[in-house]
Formats: C-alpha cells, structure tokens, sequence
C-alpha cells in the first residue's frame, strides 16, 4: 500500500498538472471507484475549478470552488496518472482544461481497494479524514504529545506507530525502517518505553520519509507510479525491510523477519534487542 511519501509524490504532481484547471467533464467506469459514502455522483465535479490538492498521512482531496471536496484513498493499487497511454485499469476519469490546453486524470486501481468521494468538509478536512490523526510533517504536529501518548498504551510499538488514529501515513515499510533507525525491537511494548525512546523513534520516521520523498518513494512493482508513470527508488536505500537474511548494514548480523498482526516485520535481532 502506498504511504506517506507515495502519496506525497503522487500529490505534488497532482500540484503540478491539476491546479487553476477546470473539470469539464468525468467517467466513472468501475462501480467500485466511488466511496458508497459519496454524497454524490463523479457528474457533479462537471465546471468545477480545481484550487489545490491537499494531503494528511494516506489520504489526499482535490479543493474545488465548491462547498464540496473530491477525496480519494489509493488503496493498495491506486494511481492517479496525466494523460496515460494504458488505460487497462482506468476506473475513472476527469477531463481537465485551461484555456485552449486540455488534459485527463485517469485514476488506475488494479485491486479496486481505493477510491474516490464526494465528501463535506469540516474544518477544511473531508469527513472521511476527520478520525485521521496529523501526520509528522504538518506544521500542528506535536511530537512530545504523540510520545506521551503511545506510551501511555500497552501495545507493541509497530502496532502504535501503524495505528493512523495516533500517527498517520506510516505502513509496514516505513515503520520497519524507522523502528531500525531508532534501534528499537518492532515487539517492544509501549509503555515501558520512555517518551524519549519514541520521540527518537518519530525523529527517525521523519528522516527515513523524507529521504524517501527525495527519490519518489518506494515501488517494488508497478502498482505503485506517480502521475507521470516513473516509478520510486527508494527500495534501493532500504535497511530492514524486505531484507531477510542479508546483512544488517550496520552490524552484519542477519536481518530477520516475524510475522505480526497478518503481516510480516524486518529487523536486526543485535541493534533492535526486545
């Protein structure tokens, strides 16, 4: 599933070919690429100016000149790419012009988990993101505050730090590598962590995400592109996961990996002790 430096990418690029256009016209051509909590249909984004593209942790919304915004959630597959040349997993799409220039939106979604919405909006937030906690790179961030919650709680801290009602737009990647940055065991439990521990912990998922946002992000096939089809490079930078059985870059112990919670986690047994 794309995070947080996916779908930046994905949104600065939105930034680029989608502000100061105007809708004219939209397809919905798969049942499943709207939200069935849409207020509305695709139709009624037809003349809508579109003013910015804004994003909180996974989840991104087109600002309209309207007392409505277009939100939308990737999913594990979705991408929103500018005139594309394969449409084989077009759900949607939205014709845009300015001036004599017109371009189109397709939104792809090959496992139709993601989608589109028609959503109010309180506080400039859509409803759908409302429960969604800040994430650590806007400016109402407060990390001490985070810390002090997530050790409050008797969890292990990868479920915390995946929990997007605490901390979003961390998934399974950036969490197995932020946890080896910080040297902490992905199994450690929360509240026997101290609040400097996990402070540590985010200053390191702000560094790893930002490197990443420097080269695109991370694909590892081509479920995940930005608008313009290119796909991500930092999974060339990874430390921990998806590394099973090569050195730890750090020490040379082996990289190790345990399930949890359905999924799977990446560490080093030596540098990341429980």
């Amino acid at each position: 599933m794309p995070e947080l430096p996916e779908v930046e990418t994905v949104r600065r690029g939105l930034q680029t070919h989608t502000v100061g256009r105007t809708i004219t016209h939209t397809l919905q051509l798969h049942p499943r690429a709207l939200n069935p909590k849409s207020n509305a249909g695709l139709e009624v984004l037809d003349g809508a100016k579109i003013l910015s593209i804004e994003r909180r942790g996974k989840f991104l919304w087109f600002v309209l000149d309207r007392p409505f915004v277009l939100s939308a959630h990737l999913g594990m597959s979705g991408q929103f790419l500018v005139d594309p040349v394969d449409h084989r997993h077009t759900r949607a799409i939205l014709h845009l012009k300015k001036g004599s220039k017109k371009s189109v939106i397709h939104f792809n979604d090959q496992r139709t988990f993601g989608w589109l919405s028609i959503e109010e909006t309180i506080n400039q937030m859509p409803i759908s993101v409302q429960s969604i906690a800040p994430d650590i790179f806007e400016s109402s961030f407060d990390s001490k505050n985070v810390a002090r919650v997530i050790t409050q709680r008797s969890i292990s801290i990868k479920t915390a730090i995946l929990n997007q009602n605490i901390l979003s737009g961390i998934g399974n990647i950036y969490a197995d590598e932020s946890l080896w940055l910080a040297k902490i065991h992905p199994e450690s439990r929360t509240n026997e962590l101290k609040v400097s521990d996990v402070e540590r912990l985010i200053k390191a998922a702000q560094e790893v995400m930002k490197k990443a946002l420097e080269v695109g992000g991370t694909s590892f096939d081509e479920l995940y592109i930005n608008v313009n089809g290119e796909s991500g490079y930092f999974d060339l930078s990874l430390n921990a996961y998806g590394q099973e059985g090569k050195a730890c870059p750090r020490c040379g112990t082996e990289i190790r990996r345990i399930k949890f919670a359905n999924r799977s986690s990446h560490f080093c047994p030596k540098c990341q002790k429980k």
